[in-house]
């Protein structure tokens, strides 16, 4: 080799070490988050064994559903009981008017009668509510996310047997430095990335905090960074491309192009 060309192989070597150091030098590092969703727990107003589960995990259910049924051995003989006490009730209004029709009652007695019949009413009414609840319902369509209590599991009052995940309650969270903090507004649209994720993903801002907090642990940042930072949360255009759970980069949109330094 001569020496010509050595020189031209050294000067094309620091050309390219160059060009790749300002290239990393104008990379986006983005700021890193991760997905995560609002879910609806549907559960019993009252403890009993779940008798009957009507979906699994991963399906898609529609509002009014039927998801789950609980024994009702209980509820049931609570209506029976009150069903009871209303016929009696009944009778006992209906014996108080013809009295008081024909002059031998006394008004007092019509007005107690009536009186117990109304409670009665209202106790079976009552008791038929709670029958009815002894079945869950899907609240909000969307898709059964995880399954808590199996068949023939006692599940306690008010805990959750299933939740669904309705498409429009996921969001992304993510941090911000307060250097950043005024380049973002609520309603601001940010380009999203992940692994293997389609190019065009987007989200628009909806909620940023408006106290600072430490950089969390999950955080990786390119650079050492012990700053206060800020919490961001926008929802995804396309929420069906993400998955709970998954790592994202989130990058900024400018609000006015830039022109290409020449």
């Amino acid at each position: 080799m001569t020496s010509s060309q050595r020189i031209v192989g050294i000067i094309l070597a620091a050309a390219l070490a160059t060009g790749l150091a300002g290239c990393k030098e104008k990379r986006d590092p983005g700021f890193q988050g991760w997905v995560e969703a609002d879910m609806i727990f549907v559960s019993p107003d009252e403890a009993g064994r779940v008798t009957k589960l009507n979906v699994r995990e991963g399906d898609e259910v529609k509002v009014g559903e039927a998801l789950y049924s609980v024994d009702d051995d209980l509820q049931l003989a609570d209506l029976n009981q009150n069903k009871a006490t209303l016929a009696n009730a009944q009778q006992t209004y209906d014996r108080a008017a013809s009295l008081s029709k024909t002059g031998a009652g006394t008004q007092a007695n019509l007005d107690s009668a009536v009186s117990a019949l109304r409670v009665a009413e209202a106790r079976v009414a009552t008791s038929e509510t709670r029958l009815a609840r002894r079945k869950g319902f899907a609240p909000v369509a969307g898709t059964i996310q995880q399954i808590y209590f199996r068949e023939g599991e006692m599940v306690a009052a008010q805990r959750p047997v299933l939740s669904i995940m309705p498409p429009g309650n996921m969001k992304l969270r993510f941090f911000v430095p307060e250097t950043e903090l005024p380049k973002l507004s609520i309603g601001d649209e940010v380009r999203v990335a992940c692994d293997n994720c389609a190019a065009d993903l987007t989200a628009k801002i909806y909620f940023i905090a408006t106290s600072a907090e430490y950089t969390p642990p999950v955080i990786y940042s390119l650079e050492e960074r012990n700053k206060l930072v800020y919490l961001i949360q926008a929802r995804p255009s396309r929420p069906d491309a993400l998955r709970v759970g998954q790592p994202i980069d989130v990058y900024l949109n400018p609000k006015t192009p830039v022109a290409d330094k020449r």
